[in-house]
């Protein structure tokens, strides 16, 4: 059951070197099948940052973290929850791996040409061209992050804090997990156009 979770102590996070090394595995892989896809592995203006906080640059989603990396990191508690509740009698090693295969997954499905071109046409990311490597990589280590929080935090905290960040990001960038799933599965064009009422205007 997804509560519990709740009674998860801190010393329960500890896990063993098999894990990581198959953690590691799964994000070389990615990396591979990314380039694959045509993704470059950095921004290419060259520059060096660690955190892009303006998701209306092309900057966005090239460099390793983004406001967009909270949405990551939101899947990393949701992983949590959900695997915890389908397979509870799992390892903790084997709920981590598991739930970053299927963040990984989705960073290989998100960089595909259909994925990118819906972006384009249905959400406020007109001009979204796919994630760099590092991003990718990027977003799969907040997947984690957020995994391990809700672990340590338990279901009722760690759902607490993923809707304090659900609204952040929405009052921040008019944009969060709840609103990206929504405009990719059913795009609306009332939010659309309220959340492109945040662009800045090209004089």
């Amino acid at each position: 059951m997804v509560s519990d979770i709740s009674t998860t102590a801190p010393t329960d996070c500890r896990t063993r070197p098999w894990c990581w090394l198959a953690i590691a595995g799964v994000m070389a892989l990615t990396a591979i099948l990314l380039r694959l896809e045509g993704r470059v592995w950095w921004c290419e203006c060259g520059l060096v940052r660690v955190w892009i906080s303006n998701v209306w640059t092309s900057h966005c989603s090239q460099h390793l973290f983004d406001p967009y990396s909270l949405t990551h990191f939101s899947h990393g508690l949701i992983f949590c929850w959900l695997l915890g509740w389908l397979a509870p009698r799992w390892s903790l090693e084997r709920q981590l791996v598991v739930a970053v295969v299927l963040a990984a997954g989705w960073e290989v499905l998100e960089n595909s040409p259909m994925i990118i071109d819906r972006y384009r046409t249905a959400t406020m990311s007109l001009d979204y061209l796919g994630d760099s490597v590092v991003n990718a990589l990027g977003d799969i280590v907040a997947c984690i992050v957020g995994f391990f929080v809700a672990r340590w935090l338990g279901f009722t905290k760690s759902f607490g804090l993923f809707i304090a960040i659900e609204l952040a990001l929405l009052w921040f960038i008019r944009d969060n997990l709840t609103l990206c799933v929504l405009m990719l599965l059913w795009p609306i064009d009332a939010i659309r156009a309220w959340q492109m009422g945040a662009a800045p205007t090209v004089s």
